[in-house]
C-alpha cells in the first residue's frame, strides 16, 4: 500500500489538523475485532442508526459514552457470574467488547434501546442556527437595509 506524507500540509494550513490526522489514520492497518457485529444505517436525511448485536448482555452490563466526536460502546460480564456456571459447550460469545466510532460534526446520540438482543442507537445531525443557510434580502441602492442592528450603548 502506498503511503503519503502530509507534513507539508500541517505547515501551511490552520484548523485542518483533524482532517490530516484522519487521513494519516487511513494508512494504518487496523487490527479491529469484528466482535460484536454491528450495522450502521441511514434512516433519514440527517438521522442514523447503529445496531450492535449484544445477545447475552443486559442493559446494566453495557456503557455508552460520547466525548467530543467519539462514541464508545463498552460491554462486559462480571467474572463472578461466569465462574458460577459450568458449560458443556460454549458457543455464545459473552466476552467483553469495546467499539469506537468517530462521529461527524454536530451528530448527537438521541436514544439507545436494547431490544431482541440488539442495541439500537439513534443518532441525529443537528446544525446550529449559525451554521444553517439563510436568505439575505437584496435592497436597492437608495434604501440600504441592515442585516443586524445593534443598539448603541450610551
Amino acid at each position: 500500500m502506498q503511503t503519503f506524507d502530509f507534513s507539508p500540509f500541517y505547515r501551511s494550513t490552520v484548523g485542518f489538523d483533524r482532517l490530516f490526522s484522519t487521513l494519516d489514520g487511513l494508512n494504518v492497518q487496523e487490527t479491529k475485532s469484528a466482535y460484536p457485529p454491528y450495522n450502521i444505517e441511514r434512516t433519514g436525511d440527517d438521522t442514523y442508526r447503529i445496531s450492535v448485536a449484544v445477545a447475552g448482555f443486559s442493559k446494566d452490563e453495557i456503557s455508552i459514552q460520547t466525548k467530543e466526536n467519539n462514541l464508545v460502546i463498552k460491554g462486559g460480564k462480571s467474572e463472578q457470574e461466569n465462574a458460577e456456571r459450568e458449560f458443556l459447550h460454549r458457543g455464545i460469545a459473552e466476552r467483553a467488547f469495546d467499539l469506537r466510532f468517530q462521529l461527524a460534526d454536530y451528530v448527537e446520540v438521541n436514544s439507545a434501546i436494547v431490544e431482541n438482543g440488539l442495541l439500537h442507537l439513534e443518532l441525529k445531525r443537528e446544525l446550529p442556527e449559525s451554521k444553517k443557510p439563510r436568505q439575505i434580502e437584496i435592497s436597492s441602492a437608495d434604501k440600504p437595509q441592515t442585516i443586524e442592528k445593534k443598539a448603541a450603548a450610551n
